[in-house]
């Protein structure tokens, strides 16, 4: 019996975090090197298993060159193996696992795993989020927090909270450790697409920073920016930016 599409990411994206958990653990690579070797062996497994289950779907994956054919479907897969790499080396658990279906453009299906925490989050099993404190929570970058989003932190009144990675960032916002998730510093389909899907399927604002839609699937695979919220705060961001 086939996977529902939904099922499909969850698998993919779980069995793939714990191949990189035990690259991770074999103690034969370290810093950059164990960085690379995870996302060519967890590359490989989603690409091999995607091809073989979904073989009419388009593929796009940051780990594999790019084929255009995928612009001529309606249906196409977005991967990241790794998403927030340096964390992933640095043995920390701020790091995702990326697996998404985008139909006409849209972020419709897919599932984050944070494999350091044993967690999967799906589009198809969203929860109630916990309440938002009275202070908000902004997820910024650890290491390059953007001026935009340090701005409106400021004009909110919003606490900083360093991450690693976008998926990391966008689940944190779902596990009730964030409240904001506003991205000006540049990113491409595979950051995304799975966070914004699952952000979506459980009630969160996601889109550009002028408010228009993210829409995946296009020649060009970068993207400049990104908002991830609650709802009720959507508009008080996008108006202070």
């Amino acid at each position: 019996m086939s996977l529902s599409d939904a099922d499909l990411a969850a698998h993919l994206a779980e069995q793939a975090g714990k191949i990189l958990l035990q690259v991770r653990a074999s103690g034969m690579f370290g810093g950059k090197s164990l960085g690379k070797a995870g996302d060519q062996t967890a590359n490989q497994f989603l690409v091999h298993a995607l091809r073989e289950q979904r073989p009419d779907d388009g593929l796009l994956s940051e780990e594999e060159k790019d084929n255009p054919e995928r612009l001529e479907k309606s249906r196409v897969w977005i991967v990241d193996p790794v998403d927030g790499t340096r964390e992933y080396g640095e043995e920390r658990t701020d790091w995702a696992v990326h697996v998404a279906l985008a139909i006409d453009g849209v972020p419709t299906i897919g599932a984050v795993a944070l494999p350091g925490l044993d967690v999967v989050l799906r589009t198809d099993k969203p929860h109630a989020l916990p309440a938002a404190p009275e202070k908000l929570r902004m997820v910024v970058s650890r290491t390059r927090p953007a001026k935009e989003a340090v701005d409106v932190a400021d004009k909110l009144g919003a606490e900083l909270v360093p991450m690693g990675s976008a998926g990391a960032k966008a689940m944190a916002i779902i596990r009730g450790e964030a409240d904001i998730y506003l991205h000006t510093g540049g990113q491409y389909e595979w950051d995304s697409c799975a966070p914004a899907a699952v952000a979506l399927a459980f009630g969160l604002h996601a889109s550009r920073i002028d408010g228009s839609p993210l829409i995946y699937n296009q020649q060009d695979v970068y993207m400049p920016d990104l908002l991830i919220c609650r709802k009720e705060h959507a508009e008080q961001v996008l108006k202070l930016l």
